[in-house]
């Protein structure tokens, strides 16, 4: 396997892990996708980490955890300081990658977390976080999610505030999560390129966290970047029907989102009942359909590592980066494509938004 193909990631769950499984922000722990030596296996140059908080509760709570997020990647990048750096722009990712650290970037997956203040979005941009996925699993006062009944059709008078504000500060509006009126809601009234950390192809598996081939289009017209996800429930239709069962088992665990208790009921379920095969091939899929609606300057990697407990077959870790470069060779993609695929498209979409 090749590893000279850069990799700018959109979205790793790693700092929620360490949260609820009261570990340190460092990471030795056992039982994570994550660690610096296979990023570096996996010639990952630059990461987005993701400061994630859960739905429900008052915004407010999530305001706070949301801030102390932010502190723990940077107190995980301090604990690793000949590693890691932080990053908040494209000329930065570019420099602290030439001097062999792995820029280290952030975003906050959750609109919730703004408990509807623009004050706090500004906030969250002077802490370096680059940017906001609107939704995630339920709607905001603001805007829909893909997996909640529909709210406000889109976004409300707010949420196109909300966006506005996101052009203005330099952040990137993250249209993974939102419904499909939302998505196209947000690029009328973007002047930004079309952002999606993490989230597949609806034509191929027809989950509403997919992109759909309408909304591809406008992702080509507005040079923007699909970040393409490894999650099986987003990969194939077996999957996603299994990962439908999850989510019901999940919402009915009598525990916090992501605490030990929670995950040891949420494992002994998956074991009980295993998730249907998925593999490196799928996700290529995925990457290819991407390419072939909206251009092969359109698509990006967004793993979604340690925010998931099941991945296809040959993609374990961050390690395994090349072996979807050579699952993508095989089919004829070229080196400078897959570089494209890798690091340069993530990073123009960054440099038009972030500078």
């Amino acid at each position: 396997m090749s590893g000279a193909i850069p990799v700018i990631d959109g979205h790793n769950d790693l700092a929620w892990r360490l949260r609820m499984q009261g570990l340190p922000a460092e990471m030795s722990a056992t039982g994570l996708h994550t660690d610096i030596p296979r990023l570096r296996k996996g010639g990952v140059r630059a990461q987005f980490w993701s400061v994630y908080v859960p739905c429900g509760g008052p915004e407010s709570a999530a305001t706070v955890k949301v801030l102390e997020q932010v502190d723990l990647v940077r107190r995980l990048v301090e604990a690793h300081p000949e590693d890691l750096a932080i990053a908040t722009n494209a000329d930065e990712v570019e420099r602290i990658a030439a001097g062999g650290r792995i820029a280290s970037l952030l975003g906050a997956e959750g609109g919730h977390c703004l408990d509807d203040s623009l004050g706090v979005l500004r906030s969250l941009h002077r802490l370096g976080v680059r940017y906001l996925t609107l939704t995630h699993g339920r709607n905001t006062n603001w805007a829909d999610s893909a997996t909640d009944a529909p709210g406000v059709g889109g976004l409300s008078a707010f949420g196109v505030e909300v966006v506005r504000e996101l052009n203005r500060l330099g952040m990137m509006a993250d249209l993974s999560h939102v419904a499909t009126s939302t998505m196209h809601a947000a690029l009328d009234v973007s002047t930004a390129p079309a952002f999606f950390s993490h989230s597949s192809a609806r034509a191929l598996c027809d989950h509403p966290r997919n992109v759909p081939d309408d909304v591809l289009a406008r992702v080509r017209d507005t040079g923007g970047v699909v970040m393409v996800t490894f999650v099986p429930f987003f990969l194939n239709e077996a999957c996603r029907r299994w990962g439908d069962e999850l989510y019901r088992v999940e919402d009915a665990i009598p525990a916090e989102y992501g605490s030990p208790e929670f995950e040891r009921l949420q494992r002994e379920w998956i074991a009980a009942n295993p998730c249907p095969p998925s593999s490196v091939r799928d996700v290529a899929d995925h990457v290819e359909h991407v390419r072939d609606v909206a251009g092969v300057e359109a698509v990006g990697i967004g793993g979604d590592f340690d925010g998931t407990e099941v991945l296809p077959d040959g993609l374990a870790d961050v390690s395994a980066y090349p072996v979807l470069f050579d699952e993508l060779r095989a089919r004829g993609w070229s080196d400078p494509d897959l570089r494209r695929l890798g690091w340069d498209n993530t990073l123009r979409v960054l440099r038009d938004t972030c500078g």
